[in-house]
Formats: structure tokens, sequence, C-alpha cells
């Protein structure tokens, strides 16, 4: 095994897989930390997808370092730590002490931080992330229920998370190529920096960075500084990679979809699905936490629902109704009791005939495969950037598009459909 990646949350994780598979590597994804009687022999690169990324810090180290002494006994060379392309994150953590840890673990005296992924809008430039164009802080992960961001600048939030010494290797440095920015490592380690945040602005400046890092014990980001690992990690080596393919052999069963997210992206894509005549059922938050809404209430609903195409289940809302809700039964209760529900909704859905499910929301996905005792994935084609159709490896044959809450064209969910057979 070449990588040994672990991801703070599930949606996360497989956008890291869909990026390592396309670029050569075999990759298996699992649910969790992974026992024993899990087979990664024969991969490449194994993401191990946790729900780390808003628990309290302690419990997201112990998590983080229980994978990766995992990752090592089946053989892993190399350790990713990926987070979110958008750095969601508080100023007590996770990305800080997590990546901490990782670097006592591997022995590592230097990592990076680079969360860019340009084909999603998110650049990083003189160390501060926009997305779309906008500042972070000025874009909706302003308004996140759970990681509101409210500063742009990754070397502030990232000092403000760990007591090691940030640096910067900004885009002069970058944009000269891989022999460029070796140099910067060097000068901001020789400078006493253990983690340095890097900037990039396109395609071509992640294969640099990937290319320059590829022998690091530890590289942290988001998936796009994935993209030049394979190509380095195959230097000298005779490979024929596959195309891959824009087709996905799924299993016969009725749709669904599970709509957790409320960023902007979902929202705008739960409306689109709305306005096509997809059935829709919304969840509310506060009839739920009251006991006047329930999985069974939801389910009656859904037993009525006998057409054909793809059917909603969402909690998705605007900013403002999410903020009232949070005021109403409290910031975290929110999230939880639509996540319950929607995993409770989920473990009755194969009984029911459906098994191809759309999951919105990097919560919501991780809540939805506990909840149907998924433990590994296969990697299929990409629906949009970062975005890929998988299948479940063992247990209730399923596919599972698991997609974080910002990402996705507005029509995400119904371009998903088209490419199964």
């Amino acid at each position: 095994m070449k990588l040994g990646c672990i991801a703070d949350d599930l949606t996360g994780a497989t956008d890291l897989a869909l990026m390592l598979a396309r670029e050569g590597l075999k990759t298996v994804q699992t649910i969790g930390v992974p026992g024993p009687d899990v087979d990664l022999s024969g991969a490449d690169a194994v993401v191990v997808a946790l729900k780390s990324r808003t628990i309290p810090a302690r419990a997201a180290v112990a998590l983080s370092l229980s994978a990766a002494e995992a990752l090592r006994k089946a053989g892993a060379r190399h350790f990713f730590f990926k987070y979110c392309s958008t750095f969601d994150s508080t100023d007590e953590g996770n990305i800080g002490p997590v990546t901490e840890a990782l670097l006592g673990f591997t022995g590592s005296n230097i990592t990076l931080a680079c969360p860019a992924f340009p084909a999603t809008g998110r650049t990083i430039y003189q160390g501060c992330l926009f997305v779309n164009g906008v500042p972070l802080h000025e874009s909706s992960m302003k308004d996140h229920p759970l990681t509101p961001m409210r500063d742009a600048n990754l070397v502030r939030v990232l000092q403000r998370q760990t007591k090691l010494s940030v640096g910067l290797v900004t885009f002069e440095d970058v944009e000269a190529g891989p022999d460029a920015i070796r140099a910067a490592f060097e000068r901001e380690q020789k400078a006493g920096h253990r983690i340095v945040i890097v900037d990039a602005l396109t395609d071509r400046h992640l294969r640099s960075i990937g290319t320059s890092a590829a022998d690091f014990p530890l590289i942290t980001g988001g998936s796009g500084v994935a993209m030049g690992l394979p190509a380095a990690y195959r230097a000298g080596e005779s490979v024929i990679r596959k195309a891959p393919a824009d087709r996905f052999d799924a299993p016969e069963g009725r749709e669904i979809i599970l709509a957790g997210s409320c960023s902007s992206a979902t929202n705008r894509q739960v409306e689109t699905a709305m306005e096509r005549g997809v059935p829709a059922f919304r969840l509310d938050p506060t009839a739920l936490a009251s006991g006047t809404m329930t999985a069974a209430t939801v389910l009656d609903w859904l037993s009525t629902q006998t057409t054909g195409g793809p059917v909603l289940i969402y909690s998705t809302a605007k900013p403002e109704a999410v903020q009232e809700v949070q005021r109403q039964i409290g910031r975290m209760e929110a999230g939880e009791i639509v996540e319950r529900t929607l995993a409770e909704i989920a473990r009755s859905l194969p009984a029911r005939g459906f098994t191809r499910l759309i999951v919105a929301g990097g919560e919501t996905s991780g809540a939805v495969v506990n909840a149907l005792g998924v433990q590994a994935l296969t990697i299929g084609p990409e629906i949009d950037p970062g975005v890929p159709w998988t299948r479940t490896l063992a247990g209730t044959d399923l596919a599972l598009a698991l997609k974080s809450g910002n990402f996705g064209a507005p029509d995400f969910f119904l371009k998903a459909w088209s490419m199964l057979r």
C-alpha cells in the first residue's frame, strides 16, 4: 500500500478516493477504522472515512491515530489527512490537533496544509482561502451551522488551533514549479515552521505540490492536493491506466435522495429537484424534537409514493431558518436530531426496495452509511467534481452517491440518476 488516508468525514473520504482512483491508484474506501476482517490486500491506497470533523478534539485525535495505526499495520508507507476544501473547523480544532498528532505518529518534521480544489472554486492565494472568487469569510461558509468560517487567512486560522508554528509557501514559489516548492519547504522548515499553508490556484499547481511533497511521511489537505501523488508514486513504473467509466452498474431497485445539508449548493439542488416534480417530504427539526413528527411519519408518507422515479426527503433550509431552529432547540441538537431521523429512515430503505441512494451532507452521509452497516466501497464514475457513484463491497448491495453539502451543480440530483445502468 503506497498511501493510507484518514478523512474527517465520509463525503470527504469519497472525494479523495475518487481523486486517487481517477489518477490511477487502485483505491478502497472503508467506513470507519477497518477491522481485521476487511480485505485491503491489493489496494494501492486505502481511505478511511471517519466522523471526526465536529467531535471534541481529543476524541478526533484518538480516532485518527487508531486509523493511522490500522493503515500502518496494513502496509501504508505514506499518510494523508483529508479535511474539507473550505477548512471546516473551529478555533478549538480539529485540523490543528489531528495534524499535530499525526506528525508525531509519522515522525515527520514538517507537513503541508492545502485545501485548494480549483475544480470546485476553492483556491488559496497569499495564504487566504477563496470560494468561487470570494474570501472564505464572505462566502456562505460564514453561516455554517457547526463550523462557521469567519477568517479567510488560513495561517491565522490554523495557528489558533495548534502550538506548532505555521508557515506559508506563496504563489510565487508554487508558480515556479516543483524544485522551487521543495526549496520553499526547506526554507520554512529552517525557519521553525512545522505546518505550511501552500497557495494553489490551478490544477497544475496542485500537481506540482503533490510531486514536491510525495516523499513526505504526512500530507494534509483537501482531495485536490492528492492529484499529483499517484504519478509521483508510479515514477519509474510501467502502468497503463484505464480511462474512467462514465456509466455505472448499479443494483436494481428504487431511487431516493436524503438531504441533510443546509449549504447553499444543496439548497439549490433541492429546489431544482422539486421544480422538476420530484416528490418531496421536508423534515422539520422542531417537530422532530417535540415528537409530533417521527421517522414513522416519513416512512408512512414514503409508502404512498408509488411512482417509478426518485423521491426526496430533506431538512435543507435557508440560513435564517436554520438559526431560528438552533435558537429554539440548540445548535448541536438541531443537527443531531435530523441525523438520527435520517439514519432510522435509512435502515428501513433496503427492505422497501430502495437500493440507489444519493445522500447530501457529510454528517448526514456518515449517519446513513453507519445505519446501513456499510463497511467498504468501490469507487465509480464522477458525477460532479469531487462526487462519484460508489457501490458497497459486502452486505446489502447498494449504489451510493455521498455528496459534500457544498459540492455539485444545481441539477446534481437529476444528473446522477442518468449515469446508472
